[in-house]
């Protein structure tokens, strides 16, 4: 069961990570705490937490400010991810899944293939994708049996645009083609073929930060983003999913 504090911790992260509160915006407690209807001692926690995770910042006299992260850091976070996410399925394919692990991965394969059946990305569709694609990330890397892969493939994605918890729309076909890697990489693990488990997790994480990359530069060369600027919630709906 989890603390009032987390629970105010996973809001104020989502809300980062999906853009509600942009970069350089002011996180203060008291304002945080009648919205959330809290008192200020679960908004200071969380606000502490976020801080050692990297998303806000302390300026003396000016309280927290979210951070903002360029280009090359988001991308540099998914070559974090792709490593550390690959070894957590090499681990889960020589250690073996459970019966209980198996049986979620192959329900979630199947909850995919039910959404991108009609050929259209829907907005009702973007939320249980979203849930099927962590509760597929967060499985494999449970089924690592390394505590440690969990918790820092977890730190890698709490950097805006780098997280599985999002998913960035684009067209059809590269949803499909990641949800595609999705059944690869099950097959895979349940076979227990570590080597191919792992580069294909490597492969899927990589890719994803490629896309991203792509269409930030497609933005710069329309002339809707400057270099060096940090993405902005229009690039984010135009991005790559994972």
């Amino acid at each position: 069961m989890k603390t009032l504090a987390q629970n105010v911790t996973d809001t104020l992260r989502d809300w980062i990570l999906h853009g509600q509160v942009r970069p350089g915006a002011r996180l203060e407690e008291v304002p945080l705490a009648e919205q959330l209807g809290v008192s200020r001692t679960p908004v200071r926690a969380a606000l502490g937490t976020l801080a050692t995770e990297g998303l806000i910042d302390h300026q003396p006299k000016r309280g927290y400010l979210v951070r903002g992260f360029d280009m090359e850091e988001i991308v540099a976070a998914y070559e974090v991810r792709s490593v550390l996410e690959g070894l957590a399925c090499r681990n889960a394919a020589t250690r073996g899944l459970t019966e209980d692990q198996t049986r979620r991965l192959r329900a979630s394969l199947a909850d995919g293939d039910r959404i991108l059946s009609s050929g259209v990305l829907r907005p009702e569709d973007h939320e249980p994708y979203q849930l099927m694609n962590v509760t597929i990330h967060d499985t494999l890397l449970t089924a690592s049996g390394n505590p440690w892969v969990t918790r820092f493939a977890e730190q890698a994605q709490n950097i805006p645009f780098a997280s599985d918890r999002i998913v960035l729309w684009d067209d059809h076909a590269i949803i499909l083609r990641s949800h595609g890697d999705h059944h690869r990489i099950v097959e895979a693990v349940i076979a227990r073929d570590s080597i191919r488990a792992e580069q294909l997790m490597r492969e899927h994480v990589y890719y994803a930060g490629i896309i991203l990359r792509r269409n930030y530069e497609k933005l710069l060369q329309a002339g809707d983003a400057a270099p060096g600027v940090k993405p902005t919630r229009r690039f984010a709906v135009a991005s790559a999913p994972l």
